[in-house]
């Protein structure tokens, strides 16, 4: 397909988000508006919005590409994501309501102190730094492949250019903008991935029952993997337990998918949104997995080798742009590009909220709407930008895995404190030695990454995504040890 087609196309996508975010920034683009939308959300709106930000380019390209490898086995942690949605809507939104608090971290300050606080908000930087980075990775090289390298554009420009693209339309509105882009970006994105399915099963001169019973006696359609409990990472307990844990930090102890939720007027809209996101999430992912089977059968038929290529991350672009006509292709990166931006506008005002509140205290400031407060948020918001763009670029050197693996590793790493840290707050009544927190924080990553590189040598055991439980368990057993006496606080 043409790169001057997709850039056209790339182009007017953005024109109409910024032209969305000037119509709802225009009369109140103060902080209340950009840190929570003045609690004004409507929880049908957020949910539907919801799905394209949880979902992302990883989903869109990564999941389907994977099924290569893994068959239906991230279905698995699918069923792991639902349950950790539910303890979500029904442990952890509860006491935000409670608490009524913009940053979620505030809730570490009042029952653990001040430098466990410090240490959850810092966490969630880096982790959703480093998570968003990746997301948007993914999406930038098949810019980069498709449209970019056509005029020897470099890579770094590619990203600058998708970054300065999406602060055009975030910097004023904030989460009120996003709210009404992201539902769009959704549309957009269930749009794609349907009449991905169809094109491609037509390719593959298949009709709608054709479809299902090609997909369900393929050699990819296996969900549950019982075998090797020890030494596989797809075993149906690894991946579930994991789905689990993987989803209460990176949603319930994400400031990102959160602060959405806690945009709401009540907590009972707040967890209809939940339950409803989940319902479509769990169906969504259905549909990509089967778009990674017919990808597969296509490649199959065609003679496309997937070894080949890079990565398998690539086989859903390299079919859809290079062999489909162009229909199918435009879809694909309406999908694509929906999928993704929706995912990083969210990440970089989430981030911006969480340093302005936890870090440069705006909540505690007596004008919410002194233009200095509006003008430093603007440069908090352009110093992730440009982070991003960093940790993108050392990324791309050291990536050889697919997306999706080394996203969910990264969490297991980087989040796994913030389970302890949330963990220990909720389900004891003891205090910690507050110092101390920030080094048990660094030093329990370290001991995971010791045992995850020699598990198999040492309990002939390959730990998968449940390694963010034993970063949890480890930070939960730290902070026990090194902690106080029983706190006097109130229970939250």
């Amino acid at each position: 397909m043409s790169p001057i087609i997709l850039l056209s196309f790339l182009l007017g996508y953005f024109a109409l988000l910024i032209g969305v975010s000037y119509f709802t920034s225009r009369n109140n683009s103060d902080n209340a508006a950009f840190f929570i939308a003045n609690r004004n959300s409507k929880w049908y709106l957020v949910a539907f919005g919801m799905i394209g930000t949880a979902l992302s380019g990883v989903t869109f390209i990564s999941v389907p590409g994977a099924v290569g490898k893994s068959e239906f086995g991230y279905f698995q942690f699918i069923l792991g994501n639902a349950v950790g949605f539910v303890i979500i809507a029904t442990v952890l939104l509860p006491l935000y309501y409670r608490l009524n608090i913009i940053s979620i971290y505030t809730y570490l300050e009042r029952r653990l102190g001040f430098w466990s606080y410090k240490s959850g908000a810092v966490i969630f930087l880096v982790s959703r730094t480093i998570g968003s980075s990746f997301r948007l990775y993914l999406v930038a090289i098949v810019l980069q492949k498709f449209i970019f390298d056509a005029w020897n554009v470099p890579f770094w420009l590619t990203i600058v250019i998708c970054l300065v693209l999406i602060w055009l339309y975030t910097h004023k509105g904030g989460l009120k903008t996003i709210i009404i882009t992201d539902t769009l970006q959704t549309v957009f994105l269930l749009l794609s991935v349907v009449l991905s399915i169809i094109f491609i099963a037509r390719s593959l001169n298949l009709d709608i029952t054709g479809t299902f019973e090609a997909v369900k006696n393929s050699s990819y359609s296996k969900i549950f993997f019982w075998e090797d409990f020890m030494g596989s990472k797809t075993h149906f307990i690894k991946q579930f337990l994991g789905g689990i844990f993987v989803t209460i930090a990176m949603t319930g102890l994400d400031q990102d998918l959160m602060q959405k939720n806690l945009s709401m007027k009540t907590i009972g809209e707040a967890q209809k949104n939940m339950f409803t996101f989940t319902a479509v999430f769990v169906v969504m992912n259905i549909f990509f997995l089967s778009v990674g089977a017919l990808l597969y059968l296509f490649a199959a038929k065609n003679g496309i080798e997937v070894a080949a290529l890079k990565t398998p991350d690539h086989l859903y672009p390299e079919i859809a742009l290079n062999y489909l006509n162009i229909i199918p292709g435009i879809i694909f990166m309406l999908g694509l590009t929906a999928a993704t931006f929706a995912t990083t506008d969210s990440a970089l005002t989430a981030l911006t909220t969480s340093f302005c509140v936890d870090f440069l205290h705006f909540d505690k400031k007596a004008d919410q709407n002194d233009p200095k407060l509006v003008s430093k948020r603007h440069y908090v918001h352009v110093g992730f930008s440009a982070l991003m763009v960093m940790v993108i670029l050392i990324f791309k050197l050291i990536n050889d895995d697919s997306v999706v693996n080394a996203i969910f590793k990264a969490a297991g790493y980087t989040y796994g404190p913030l389970v302890g840290l949330f963990g220990f707050g909720m389900l004891t009544k003891k205090a910690v030695t507050d110092k101390l927190v920030p080094y048990i924080c660094i030093l329990s990553p370290i001991l995971c990454y010791i045992i995850d590189i020699n598990s198999l040598t040492w309990f002939n055991y390959a730990l998968g995504f449940e390694l963010i439980i034993l970063n949890g368990l480890i930070t939960f057993i730290l902070l026990w040890v090194t902690g106080k006496q029983t706190t006097t606080q109130t229970k939250f």
